[in-house]
């Protein structure tokens, strides 16, 4: 049984054997129909969604499945269910779980109790599947990932844990620039920096969002104030002042830079309006890969179930 709950869940090797066939889905998107039948996946939203709700609705459908969406506050998980029951009763109705949530040890719970494999649809600490159509979109523009330089400006959250695992899986060099107080999860940050000294690549924590932007690959960011920090957004909007993808990031980094944004943005403020919609943005193949990197990885998931 395996489970998807962290980017290093899965090895350097198994990373690209995903993104391959990512890539294939792309090109040929009804391919693959490992869920025809249709056999079911759940699909538990603890949190608000947009990409993620419609790309693992699409992308079960197309894989063959039925994707059955669980509101949690529908559902007897929002009367005070416990996780634990919650993933027994399920793995005995589907295929395969996938959450987001809050609490990445509701997912590790989950998982611990289920018998079908479990899937991070976002947690608090990580946004795993997030990182996989990152890294298939920049390995669609610029081919190998190993040795490419990836900046991420901003908020040390859950997308900047995530972008250090996966990103070290692949052998890029990660640099992560934020404000002391809002630097990325220390643990994780450890943990990526062992596994890029076997991959090639390197970690980087810096302060000074110019320095990590000079040479870059792909410059990276998300908003100051993920859900559930609505109360600090002010206090946040002055911490993070400095932190904006401007035109100056841009023409510090490579010439061909690319820009991504895991969305929603709002321009103005993490990015200016005139990079998300400028020439070296490609926040929009980032969020369609969203489908065919989660469909491979569904697709890899119920092969070693």
């Amino acid at each position: 049984m395996r489970h998807f709950l962290i980017d290093d869940d899965i090895s350097s090797a198994e990373l690209v054997q995903i993104l391959d066939e990512a890539d294939r889905m792309k090109k040929d998107r009804f391919s693959a129909r490992p869920l025809a039948g249709p056999k079911s996946v759940a699909v538990i939203f603890e949190k608000q969604s947009t990409r993620t709700r419609v790309s693992f609705e699409v992308g079960i459908a197309e894989l063959g499945g039925h994707p059955l969406i669980i509101d949690a506050r529908m559902s007897q998980l929002g009367r005070g269910e416990t996780i634990e029951d919650t993933a027994k009763v399920l793995s005995r109705f589907v295929e395969a779980i996938v959450i987001r949530t809050f609490g990445h040890d509701r997912v590790e719970t989950l998982a611990a109790n289920a018998t079908v494999p479990v899937v991070n649809a976002l947690t608090d600490l990580a946004h795993p599947c997030q990182t996989l159509a990152d890294l298939m979109t920049i390995r669609e523009h610029k081919g190998d990932l190993a040795g490419l330089t990836l900046t991420y400006v901003g908020d040390g959250n859950n997308v900047a844990n995530s972008l250090l695992l996966g990103g070290a899986l692949a052998g890029l060099h990660v640099r992560v620039a934020a404000p002391n107080g809002y630097r990325p999860d220390a643990a994780t940050a450890e943990r990526a920096t062992a596994i890029a000294a076997k991959t090639g690549g390197s970690v980087m924590l810096t302060e000074d969002p110019l320095a990590a932007a000079t040479g870059a690959d792909v410059l990276y960011t998300d908003v100051w104030a993920s859900m559930g920090q609505e109360d600090e957004a002010a206090r946040r909007q002055q911490a993070f002042a400095a932190y904006t993808i401007d035109d100056r990031l841009v023409d510090a980094a490579q010439p061909d830079v690319m820009v991504l944004h895991c969305l929603p943005a709002h321009r103005g403020e993490e990015i200016a309006a005139s990079v998300i919609d400028g020439p070296h943005s490609f926040v929009f193949d980032e969020a369609e890969n969203r489908l065919h990197a989660q469909k491979a990885l569904l697709a890899f998931l119920l092969e070693h179930a």
